[in-house]
C-alpha cells in the first residue's frame, strides 16, 4: 500500500518518519524508553508495508516444495517456517515466511517484493495445477515484541499466541503469528487495514510502546540479525548471512540446493556477517571498508551493511560481512581510514 492506515496516528502523536513514501516511522521521541520496553515490556511496530501472495491447488505443496529451499512437506495447517528462494548459484534472491493454511499456502513478504516474487515463481510454473495470487491489498500487520508480548496480547484477545516459531492461529477476523523480530521473539497480527489504527490504539492503551526503525536497527545489530535488501542481496550465500534456520539440507533438490549443500560439507565461505562495536559513537555509513594489519599490510578484509547506537555496548556497533580467518571475538579492524576502530562481538 502506498501510505500505512497508521499515518494520521503517527503523525498526530509527532512521530518523527523518514521524508520518502511511505512515511516509515523512525521513532515515536524517546529511543531509550522504546529500547527499555523491548528489552522488560512490549514495542509495537508498524508492518503495515509487508506485502503477501496466496498459492493453492493441488499441485501448491509440490512445486513450493521443488522450488524453495524450506522443508515444505513437513508443514500441516497452523505451521510455518522462514523460506528461500534462491538462484541457481545458490544464492539469496528471496527471503520470507511461508504458511500453511486450510486453504493453502500463504507468503509473508518484505515490502514491496511481493509482484517480483510472484514474478520469479511463475517462471517455474509449467503444467501444475495451483493458483497465485497477490493478497497485500487487504494485508496490513502490526508487531509486538517484548517479554510482555503474551500478556499484552491475552489482555486485548483473551487467545494465548501460538509457542512454536511461525504457528500461527485465526480468530474471527484477524490472525496471530509467532515469528522473529529484529532477532528476538514477536507475534505478527494480522488484519485487514481498516481495523489497524483501533487495534494500535488498543495495544498502546495495555501498555504497548510504539517504536520505530532506529530501535528496530539496534536490536538487529545487539542480536546479529541481518535483514534481506539491507544486510542480504542476490550476492550473498544463505550461510554467509546465517540462514540456516530458512534451509534444508536432507529434503532433496531445490533451487540453489548443490551450492548449499556444497558448502555446507565443504566450506569455502568466504565471508560471514559478524556483529562489531566501534570505539565510538558517530555514525557509518554502510559499505565502509574495514581494514586491518596482516603480515605487515593493511589488508581490505569487511565491508560494514548496518550502523546503530547500541545501549547494550554503550557505543557505536555494526553488523559487517568479515573475511574468514578474521572472524574470532576480540578481532579489531580499522574503519575506513581510520582512526577509528571495530572489535568482534558476535560471530
Amino acid at each position: 500500500m502506498d501510505a500505512s492506515p497508521l499515518l494520521p496516528l503517527h503523525q498526530a502523536a509527532h512521530a518523527r518518519l523518514q521524508q520518502a513514501p511511505p512515511h516509515a516511522v523512525l521513532t515515536y521521541g524517546d529511543v531509550p524508553a522504546e529500547y527499555r520496553a523491548a528489552k522488560t515490556g512490549a514495542v509495537l511496530f508498524d508492518d503495515t508495508d509487508r506485502t503477501r501472495l496466496r498459492i493453492a491447488g493441488p499441485d501448491a505443496e509440490s512445486f513450493l516444495h521443488r522450488i524453495l529451499s524450506s522443508h515444505v512437506k513437513s508443514l500441516t495447517p497452523g505451521r510455518g517456517q522462514r523460506a528461500l528462494l534462491l538462484s541457481a548459484k545458490g544464492k539469496v534472491l528471496f527471503d520470507f515466511e511461508l504458511y500453511r493454511t486450510e486453504a493453502g499456502y500463504t507468503l509473508s513478504i518484505p515490502a514491496g517484493r511481493a509482484a517480483a516474487l510472484a514474478a520469479a515463481l511463475d517462471m517455474y510454473l509449467f503444467s501444475e495445477k495451483l493458483t497465485l495470487t497477490q493478497a497485500s491489498a487487504d494485508y496490513a500487520p502490526l508487531l509486538l515484541t517484548g517479554p510482555r508480548t503474551d500478556e499484552i496480547l491475552e489482555l486485548a484477545f483473551h487467545i494465548t499466541p501460538p509457542a512454536e516459531l511461525y504457528a500461527h492461529v485465526q480468530f474471527d477476523d484477524l490472525i496471530l503469528a509467532r515469528t522473529l523480530h529484529a532477532g528476538q521473539p514477536a507475534v505478527r497480527i494480522v488484519a485487514a487495514p481498516e481495523r489497524v489504527p483501533e487495534l494500535w490504539r488498543n495495544l498502546r492503551d495495555l501498555g504497548a510502546q510504539p517504536a520505530g526503525l532506529i530501535v528496530r536497527d539496534i536490536l538487529r545489530v545487539e542480536h546479529l540479525a541481518p535483514l534481506f535488501g539491507v544486510d542480504i542481496d542476490d550476492s550473498i550465500y544463505p550461510q554467509e548471512a546465517r540462514l540456516e534456520d530458512a534451509f534444508s539440507l536432507d529434503k532433496g533438490c531445490y533451487i540453489g540446493q548443490e551450492v548449499v549443500a556444497k558448502i555446507d560439507t565443504y566450506g569455502g565461505l568466504n565471508k560471514r556477517i559478524c556483529a562489531l562495536k566501534l570505539d565510538n559513537d558517530d555514525p557509518v555509513s554502510p559499505g565502509t571498508r574495514l581494514y586491518r594489519l596482516d603480515e605487515g599490510e593493511w589488508r581490505d578484509l569487511g565491508v560494514i551493511t548496518t550502523w546503530a547506537y547500541s545501549f547494550e555496548y554503550d557505543t557505536g556497533a555494526v553488523l559487517a560481512y568479515l573475511k574468514r580467518r578474521h572472524q574470532d571475538i576480540g578481532t579489531v579492524f580499522r574503519v575506513g581510514e581510520g582512526p577509528g576502530t571495530a572489535t568482534v562481538t558476535r560471530s
